[in-house]
């Protein structure tokens, strides 16, 4: 038992590390090296709420409003008491409409994507201004605008949106990279490299530390004639022997380097289309999971998103001792959506309550409507009850009854049988074959 207790301990104590790692990361916006961190430290305790919400501020920081909603979730369940997860929660779900606006956002992302795919950059990058307009702080937005902007050569705007991802994450690793590739097309990467070296090279010597030569004698009358007459003979001898064959060399160097460097540029243009190309091929690859997961998140029937914040309301109906409430939304839950293995211990112990007595108040409630002469609505709620316990002999005689009522015979006939075959020592069993007229 002292070596699980030990053991147990150590983890907590490496997850507190990798916990105090991300944190001093993330206040220098080293974001991503801040999430890797956080990741580790929930891999050692998953009970770690602190890095659990810590997460969740980063993943909005970034824009990934879903993502950090989940870690919050989760969190709260997690630890119910003193959380700063459901301050988060309520503040994100107070602000009307920014659930639908995130959602808005993501599907123009997706949308720009499929154009980017399909070779309509202009049009995707038209779709990215208008969400980075509205939502600043989308680094996935950014970085896409940023890549489709290198594509066309425009390689100061594409600049402009990888200054802005560096300002929320300063050590994202692509940013930098497209970076490198902006900087060494726009010439900025030769300035930062002269000024990195005049900052560490020696002292340049000036006009004033030249050391001048002793004065000398001039010369006057014919003697100066005579030294003109040489110099221009030296002159001609010079230029003929040592500056034209210099300058010849000179030119064909010249000529050979700039064959160099045209040849450089195009294997580096041969390259960068090559790199583009694999960027591409990642863009499709993550095009897909995007539009997947999109189709998973914003799906209002549904979605993961959707989904969590039913579970949300399904707890708040809970602490506020509302259970006709919570078995209402409960009805409407899917949990298998939900992968995240400690909500699905608390939606187990949900379903295990709905199972004992949650389905009888849907039951109930659609005895109501039947009565009050809304057989629409009856049939919905006795339907709902018979997905929480199909095991209801009572729910399936009633909803024949409202079924024989609208002249639905067949429907009705039907469901008398099941009661009939299903549980035919009890007295429904009896009632049904009366309704049948058998």
């Amino acid at each position: 038992m002292s070596k699980q207790v030990n053991y147990t301990e150590k983890c907590r104590r490496i997850a507190g590390t990798f916990y105090n790692m991300g944190l001093e990361k993330a206040k220098i916006r080293d974001l991503t090296g801040a999430c890797r961190c956080l990741k580790r430290s929930l891999a050692f305790d998953k009970y770690n709420a602190d890095a659990r919400n810590l997460l969740g501020l980063i993943y909005y920081e970034i824009g990934e409003t879903a993502e950090a909603l989940v870690q919050w979730v989760i969190s709260s369940n997690l630890k119910q008491e003193n959380n700063r997860a459901a301050h988060y929660i309520y503040e994100l779900q107070g602000k009307p409409g920014r659930l639908e606006d995130e959602n808005v956002h993501i599907r123009r992302y997706n949308q720009a994507l499929i154009q980017a795919q399909n070779d309509n950059p202009d049009l995707a990058i038209l779709q990215l201004g208008r969400v980075v307009e509205h939502k600043p702080n989308y680094v996935k937005a950014h970085m896409l605008l940023a890549l489709l902007h290198i594509g066309q050569e425009n390689y100061a705007k594409a600049g402009q949106s990888l200054y802005k991802v560096l300002q929320i994450d300063k050590n994202n690793p692509k940013a930098l990279w497209y970076m490198s590739i902006v900087k060494s097309h726009t010439g900025r990467a030769d300035v930062e490299k002269r000024k990195l070296k005049n900052a560490f090279s020696h002292h340049q010597m000036q006009d004033d530390d030249i050391i001048l030569p002793p004065t000398y004698k001039e010369n006057t009358g014919w003697q100066m004639v005579l030294h003109i007459a040489a110099g221009l003979a030296m002159g001609a001898a010079v230029i003929f022997f040592l500056v034209m064959p210099a300058r010849e060399e000179q030119l064909n160097d010249t000529h050979n380097r700039e064959i160099s460097q045209v040849l450089e540029q195009v294997n580096q243009k041969s390259m960068e289309i090559d790199q583009l190309e694999a960027d591409r091929s990642a863009m499709e690859a993550e095009r897909d999971a995007a539009a997947a997961d999109l189709k998973a998140i914003v799906d209002e029937n549904g979605g993961v998103l959707s989904q969590y914040q039913q579970l949300v309301h399904i707890l708040r109906a809970y602490k506020a001792d509302d259970f006709p409430t919570a078995v209402e939304l409960y009805s409407d839950l899917d949990p298998a959506v939900i992968g995240d293995e400690g909500m699905q211990t608390v939606i187990a112990e949900i379903r295990q309550d709905m199972e004992e007595r949650g389905y009888q108040v849907l039951a109930d409630l659609g005895d109501q409507a039947r009565d009050a002469g809304n057989a629409d609505l009856a049939l919905v709620y006795y339907q709902k009850s018979l997905n929480i316990k199909a095991d209801n002999p009572q729910v399936l005689y009633d909803m024949a009854m409202v079924y024989q009522e609208r002249g639905e015979e067949d429907t009705a006939n039907e469901l008398f049988g099941q009661v009939i075959m299903n549980y035919p020592d009890t007295e429904l069993a009896g009632l049904a074959k009366e309704a049948r007229g058998y």
